[in-house]
């Protein structure tokens, strides 16, 4: 029988897998230890110390996320000189921050100042101007860089390497001056950025954000409704979470911004492209058919029931059948559907009207 990996955590005995880092181990068995730029997408970095822990017989406290759990380690995720650490840490990090609150969360969610509230930091240690470069004449539609709120935690430009596989963005600068940037500070539009809006998604404190909600003087993500949904542009059938704004259009609601749901909940990962992030207009848009619509007998287009004008396409479907046979029909679906919505085409298809001429135009 093989022996038992264990570490004691906290004063408990607890298992891990080889390869499993502090972290990791400490999350599975509901401890929370606060990190600013740890994603499980990523490779550990170990950049912001914040998750910072003590193993007994380590002189220096290690990072949870790039520590490997071993057999026989005694850790301590809580203790006087953890929380001393925290405090300190997160009080210098808002020295060289945006300090109006209200204005920070206007571009995306800002944990940083969540973490110093639960960690009890100095938040009146006052604040230098930042000196990082920012790209105000970006042309790029989607993604605005707002320096004055960036950590340098890198894990922007992490994920546009380690999961787009991209490299659109890099640190540049020394010190106090290293800021997010492109290839001679070019448009976004002009490297080989996907626009995949990964960079929004991971950035912990705000500073790379979506533009159209901030043009358009959208309530802060904390205010706004999360509602989830399927993304319908492809077949994937990625999960996003639609923040709708419920105050507007006179309390019908609209939506704003397009999220993804975290990393690890869901098939996608936390992880969408342009389309799933960004192209959401036509939902709100003035063409768009919002009623069903039947032809009447003068050959105009108008409003109609879902009954009616399922009838009305049930009856000529049967029409065409009994006039020229099951094999004078044939049924196409769309690759923006979800594959049950797909099954349920084919099912019509060859149970209901009795035809093998069913496809689907992703050719999958």
């Amino acid at each position: 029988m093989s022996e038992r990996n264990l570490i004691t955590l906290n004063g408990q005995d607890v298992e891990f897998t080889a390869g499993e880092t502090v972290l990791e181990v400490a999350a599975r068995h509901g401890l929370e230890i606060p990190t600013l730029c740890h994603d499980p997408r990523l490779d550990p970095a170990g950049a912001c110390r914040t998750c910072l822990v003590e193993i007994e017989g380590w002189r220096r406290m290690p990072p949870s996320c790039a520590t490997k759990a071993m057999p026989g380690m005694v850790v301590s995720t809580e203790s006087e000189r953890i929380a001393r650490h925290r405090e300190t840490l997160l009080s210098l990090y808002l020295t060289d921050h945006t300090q109006d609150r209200t204005e920070a969360e206007s571009y995306g969610p800002d944990q940083l100042f969540e973490m110093a509230d639960r960690y009890g930091a100095e938040q009146d240690w006052g604040a230098m101007e930042t000196v990082r470069a920012a790209r105000p004449g970006d042309r790029n539609p989607y993604v605005h860089f707002h320096p004055e709120s960036c950590i340098v935690c890198a894990r922007c430009v992490r994920y546009c390497e380690e999961v787009e596989g991209v490299s659109a963005i890099t640190l540049a600068g020394r010190g106090s001056k290293t800021t997010i940037a492109t290839v001679d500070e070019l448009s976004l539009l002009d490297t080989t950025c996907e626009m995949c809006g990964g960079c929004i998604d991971v950035c912990p404190t705000g500073a790379m954000a979506e533009k159209m909600p901030i043009t358009r003087t959208a309530r802060p993500e904390r205010e706004l409704e999360k509602v989830r949904s399927t993304c319908n542009y492809c077949g994937v059938g990625c999960q996003v979470d639609l923040n709708v704004d419920t105050a507007a259009n006179d309390g019908a609601g609209r939506v704003v911004k397009v999220t993804s749901p975290p990393a690890g909940t869901t098939t996608n990962d936390g992880n969408l492209c342009v389309k799933g992030r960004f192209a959401y207009d036509f939902v709100e848009h003035p063409e768009r058919i919002q009623v069903p619509l039947v032809r009447g007998a003068d050959g105009e287009l108008r409003a109609a029931s879902w009954d009616e004008a399922l009838e009305r396409a049930a009856a000529g479907l049967l029409g065409v059948k009994e006039r020229h046979g099951a094999d004078s029909l044939g049924f196409i679906s769309s690759s923006r559907c979800t594959m049950e919505e797909n099954y349920l085409m084919q099912k019509l298809s060859r149970g209901v009207f009795g035809t093998n001429n069913i496809h689907q135009c992703a050719a999958t």
